[in-house]
């Protein structure tokens, strides 16, 4: 036995101390030294998951199995969506992209969706790509359909000339169609898929307009773009920010967002701070309402702070039609793909 504890065990003096309470300070100071580093260890170690970790190396594919009553289903159809990259250093390189890429191009999808804000902006970025290198790395996305981008707020704030009243699309656009993504704005495409028309209408920035702190301007037209669906094929919307939802008719079977980046921190479904006027109810996810459907991505990269926690970036897949059970639409099925 010790001898500091025999002697405690005798009832003797502690050396140093005065009997039985001078050794039980001591115990007592050891275990809270002991409890202080395993909390200061728990500390830097979930600091090192949510600031480097997860915001930096890990990338899950995450699925939503949809049958909207609008959409044939007979008629599958696969999409992979890729929202909010936010490129630059230290997080999402163009390397990183690329591999978000390849894991893309893996999964074979019918057609790829690029739902806006592709450079990082906040103040802890180290280094930062131009418009056009993140558009050519996005340009290797293959898919029998195509890839269709629309631009997030950001790509507009980051146009000083657009922010000033400027006429046109930001910069960002140009930069995108000379690498073959030309940018659908309050517009339409329609797409032939197993030899059936399918209307895709790529909805203008919601905030693209910074007026005042807290405050924004829209450059969207919903109406201009559901005009463009000139026959009753079935449609998809792919809109950045997901607030317009609500005023979103059955006429669209599912509205495709980003923006939100599930909050980047997530706990039990919820997220704390969620950059839309209606908090958490399209915070993140596949969303159901009135027979209306919205997914909305968690996103690839950050903003405003370097951070995830229990938000992953992701890729994300929507299956529309094909098998799925018309009593349960919404199935959301995560898994992790090879990079």
């Amino acid at each position: 036995m010790d001898g500091d504890v025999a002697a405690f065990a005798r009832g003797a003096d502690a050396p140093g101390e005065t009997g039985r309470r001078g050794w039980r300070a001591r115990l007592q100071r050891r275990t809270l030294l002991r409890s202080a580093g395993g909390a200061g260890a728990l500390g830097l170690g979930l600091g090192g998951y949510a600031f480097g970790y997860e915001p930096g190396v890990a990338l899950r594919v995450v699925e939503h199995h949809l049958a909207p009553a609008t959409w044939p289903v007979d008629l599958p159809l696969n999409i992979a969506l890729i929202a909010d990259p936010h490129c630059g250093g230290p997080h999402t390189t163009l390397p990183r992209l690329a591999r978000a890429v390849r894991m893309c191009n893996a999964l074979q999808p019918d057609l790829v969706v690029l739902l806006g804000d592709y450079l990082a902006d906040h103040r802890f970025t180290t280094s930062r790509p131009s418009f056009r290198g993140v558009a050519e790395v996005l340009a290797g996305l293959k898919a029998p359909l195509g890839v269709h981008a629309i631009l997030g707020n950001h790509d507009w704030w980051e146009d000083r000339a657009t922010q000033r009243g400027g006429e046109g699309l930001p910069e960002a656009a140009a930069d995108f169609a000379a690498a073959g993504l030309p940018i659908m704005h309050n517009s339409a495409r329609r797409l032939v898929h197993q030899g059936r028309p399918v209307w895709l209408g790529g909805l203008g920035s919601q905030w693209a307009y910074r007026e005042r702190r807290g405050a924004y301007r829209g450059a969207d037209d919903l109406a201009a773009t559901l005009d463009a669906f000139t026959d009753d094929a079935p449609a998809i919307l792919l809109a950045h920010e997901p607030d317009i939802f609500p005023d979103v008719p059955g006429r669209v079977a599912v509205t495709l967002s980003g923006h939100t980046h599930g909050g980047q921190v997530r706990i039990g479904g919820y997220s704390p701070v969620v950059p839309s006027r209606y908090g958490n109810r399209y915070a993140y996810g596949a969303i159901e309402e009135a027979g209306r459907h919205l997914v909305v991505s968690g996103g690839i990269g950050n903003s405003m702070l370097p951070v995830r926690f229990g938000m992953p970036p992701e890729l994300t897949i929507v299956r529309l039609g094909g098998t799925a059970d018309r009593d349960t639409p919404m199935v959301a099925a995560p898994r992790r793909a090879a990079a």
